[in-house]
């Protein structure tokens, strides 16, 4: 039985999968496998995964109707034989030394259940420096996980009964479905950080989630709303959530109201107005 299990999901980016592929057959860690969720691709994606290169080291799940990132990660979790998930997003790439030093932090580290490492990002072909409020921090960061999702897909090893205890990703929401998972975690539960850049992230894509999907905040909004009702938080933490759920109400309506959307702007005003703004 591998020791990780690497989950990536794809969607229509042969052109890109194959570099993320490689990264995990090229790690310095062996004890791992490999497990891709083809979401129902309409491009090369399944002959790409046919080539020698990759089938005999990769384990493909074929959906055969498009289902989102959520399905596919869960799907990979559930195929998965290892005590510890990776997960890589198509686009991305590991650095050759990602995996081992990772796992040898959490041996190092064993209170820990999860972690991330720090990483570079490429936009458009050109390196870029993250912002600060984009700095990875190690220990209890619900905090500031309500604000902006704080926790890399692509960098987090977690142990697979943490995931399982902590619901998985949501497969109800489109997009903001890592934020959604990181609140239910870190209101729990420390992040460790491995203090190295060991992942590339590029952006940039036409494809990204970010750039297809609308209003991102309302998936937010809707995710503080859920763990608010799940009685899960301290008495701090839903003070934190209340918060940052009115603030983020707050902007979503007056995004609504300059847009003419009055029904939506209605909806979200009494949101931030029932939570504190």
């Amino acid at each position: 039985m591998p020791l990780v299990s690497v989950i990536i999901p794809a969607f229509n980016r042969a052109h890109l999968l194959a570099r993320a592929v490689r990264s995990v057959l090229n790690q310095t860690m062996r004890d791992c496998e490999c497990i891709v969720v083809d979401d129902a691709s309409t491009d090369k994606t399944e002959e790409l995964l046919a080539q020698p290169e990759f089938s005999y080291f990769v384990r493909c799940i074929r959906f055969p109707l498009h289902r989102g990132v959520s399905a596919a990660r869960n799907a990979g979790v559930a195929a998965a034989k290892g005590a510890w998930l990776a997960f890589l997003d198509s686009d991305d790439e590991w650095h050759t030394v990602k995996l081992e030093k990772q796992m040898q932090w959490h041996k190092a580290n064993s209170a820990f259940r999860i972690s991330q490492t720090k990483e570079f990002w490429v936009r458009r072909g050109t390196r870029v420096t993250p912002p600060r409020t984009h700095e990875k921090k190690q220990g209890y960061i619900f905090r500031e996980s309500l604000v902006r999702c704080m926790v890399t897909p692509s960098s987090a090893v977690m142990d697979r009964a943490l995931f399982e205890h902590t619901g998985g990703f949501n497969e109800s929401i489109p997009a903001c479905e890592d934020y959604d998972l990181w609140l239910r975690i870190t209101c729990a539960f420390p992040v460790g950080l491995v203090d190295e850049h060991l992942l590339t992230r590029y952006g940039g894509h036409t494809d990204q989630l970010s750039a297809t999907v609308m209003g991102l905040d309302r998936f937010r909004i809707r995710s503080i709303l859920d763990i608010l009702q799940s009685g899960t938080l301290s008495v701090g933490q839903s003070a934190l959530a209340r918060s940052e759920l009115a603030r983020k109400a707050a902007i979503v309506a007056n995004g609504c109201k300059k847009r003419g959307k009055q029904g939506e702007y209605e909806q979200y005003k009494s949101i931030a107005t029932a939570f504190g703004i």
